[in-house]
């Protein structure tokens, strides 16, 4: 089977990932599952421009929103077709579970009012 992806599609997803907190999310959201509020902690951003990133990566649908109660939960859509190139690229990167750990540790482990 050829896994190949067009080599617009995967400048295209470069480009998306070109960004650091574009890229920091997706492997995040490779091992774990969030919420905007819990973004908003970690990168020390506005709630605006984390929903913007989320955006991007929903567009391209590498991202999925699943309703929990009050709380929208984000996760990476692994049934994306371009999801086993994103992988691929993941494995080279540095495990950012310690975000998600630090956030636990200041009880701010979802924390969306």
């Amino acid at each position: 089977m050829n896994n190949s992806i067009e080599i617009e599609a995967a400048a295209a997803l470069l480009k998306l990932l070109g960004d650091k907190t574009r890229l920091s999310m997706v492997k995040m959201l490779d091992t774990n599952d969030y919420c905007v509020c819990e973004f908003v902690e970690i990168f020390k951003m506005s709630q605006p421009a984390i929903s913007q990133h989320i955006r991007k990566l929903k567009d391209a649908g590498l991202v999925q929103e699943t309703r929990r109660g009050q709380w929208i939960i984000y996760s990476l859509n692994k049934e994306n077709v371009y999801y086993p190139f994103v992988h691929s690229l993941l494995l080279h990167l540095p495990s950012q579970d310690f975000k998600l750990k630090e956030l636990e540790e200041q009880g701010l482990r979802i924390s969306c009012d």
